[in-house]
Formats: structure tokens, sequence, C-alpha cells
């Protein structure tokens, strides 16, 4: 498990936090294996009705840790935890809302792509720079983003990198709504999802969305190129110039 996800239940609401400030909550191996676990827990608690996710102050999550992307590109079971965790996020049955405040980069982007609803603060940048790193969308966000956005907009972020603020992102689908605090706005949701009769709402739900088996379908065929994209000169040299500057 990872000290940098925080999880707590109540009032119907399981509150997924990323908190790893001092790196904008940038994702490494040990995080996607207690997201997965966290995923896993809160959507068989029969007393969960509803999942929120959080970053901290400033960033929702600035996506995958690059240092992870080189040691991936060298593993026997590259991606073994993102995919974990991916496949599990595929499957949850039960509503998840984001609450996002800042940095919202990569698998920070691509993540709410699979959530119901997503509330953003004015300050929040949305961008998944896959070419600029040589690699590929991943997190099934090649299906669920041109379903939620056209294929032109998420061509725009998915592909050419685009940096979009928030009003961008709610004109195009990703944001439901810009709030001056996306914490108080999602929980508020949560609560009141987390109420509802929860079969209708999970039936409602899933009438409303692509089916898990094409979702995970998607989210392997990616992989697979995404894996093959690692070992590319391509992206060892984008990995090494980012490292440098970081």
């Amino acid at each position: 498990m990872s000290q940098h996800i925080r999880v707590e239940t109540s009032d119907g609401v399981c509150r997924i936090r990323i908190d790893r400030a001092e790196k904008k909550n940038a994702l490494d191996r040990a995080m996607y294996r207690a997201l997965d676990d966290a995923l896993s827990r809160a959507d068989a608690d029969p007393s969960v009705g509803c999942i929120l996710f959080c970053g901290s102050p400033g960033a929702f999550s600035a996506g995958n840790d690059i240092a992870d992307f080189v040691a991936f590109a060298g593993s026997d079971r590259p991606m073994g935890e993102l995919m974990d965790f991916l496949h599990t996020l595929a499957g949850v049955g039960k509503p998840m809302i984001a609450a996002v405040d800042g940095l919202a980069i990569g698998i920070g982007t691509t993540l709410l792509l699979h959530c119901d609803l997503v509330y953003a603060t004015p300050r929040s940048l949305f961008r998944t720079p896959f070419s600029d790193l040589g690699i590929v969308p991943e997190a099934a966000s090649s299906l669920l983003g041109p379903l939620a956005m056209g294929h032109q907009r998420a061509f725009a972020l998915l592909v050419m990198g685009e940096t979009w603020d928030a009003e961008r992102a709610r004109e195009a689908g990703l944001v439901l709504s810009i709030v001056a605090d996306a914490e108080a706005d999602g929980e508020a949701a949560a609560r009141r999802l987390a109420a509802k009769p929860r079969e209708a709402v999970r039936i409602g739900r899933d009438l409303l969305r692509a089916t898990p088996d094409a979702v995970r379908e998607r989210i392997v065929l990616e992989a697979d190129h995404f894996q093959e994209r690692l070992r590319s000169l391509e992206a060892q040299a984008a990995f090494a110039a980012f490292l440098t500057r970081g």
C-alpha cells in the first residue's frame, strides 16, 4: 500500500484522495496498487453508494511518475500495477465523481473519462502529453474520449496534446461544472447519489455507459501499443529530456 493514497468512508461516500503534494500527485506503482485496492474495496462495500476522487490543493494529479515509465520499459511485467488499476476502474459498478483543483495531466485527465460527474475549480488545467512523450493514449481514453467529446475535441486533447483550461474542458464535456470549491460540490453530489435507491442508480448508470468489456478491450489494445512505444527511441529520448529538466 502507499501512504500517498488516503481513503475514508462516511455518509455512503468513499473518498479516495491522492496525496503526494511534493510531486504534484504524480502516480507511482505503489500508488496504483493502493488505488486498485481502494476501488475494489469501495465497490464491494454495501455501505458505499458513491466514490469521490480528490487531489490536493493545486494538483489533482500530474500524471504517471516519469521515472516509472523508464523502469517499465525494462520490466518483465511492464505497467502491471497500472493495468490492474485500469481493469478494476473499468468494472466499477458504483457512481464515481472527481473533484479537480489545479493540474490534471495524463492519467489525471483520462481518469476523469471514467467518472460520472466532474467538478473543477477555475484554476484547473487539463493536458495529455502522450504524443510529446512518444507514447499513446491510455485508460481507454481513445474510446471514451470520442464518445464523450466527439472525434475532433478528443483528438485535440489526446493526440495534439492541447492544454485546456477549466472553461474549455467544460465546453468539451469533460467537466460538468466550474465551481469555487470542487471538493465541496463533489461531496454534496456524492452524498445525494448515495442517498438514492442504489439499484436504480446502478441500472441507470449502466444504461448510459460503454460496456465494461468494450472498455477493457480498448485498455488492452492501447497497452499493447503503449508498451511498444515505451521501448522506442522517441519515447526514451523524451523521457530523458523530461528527467533532465526535472
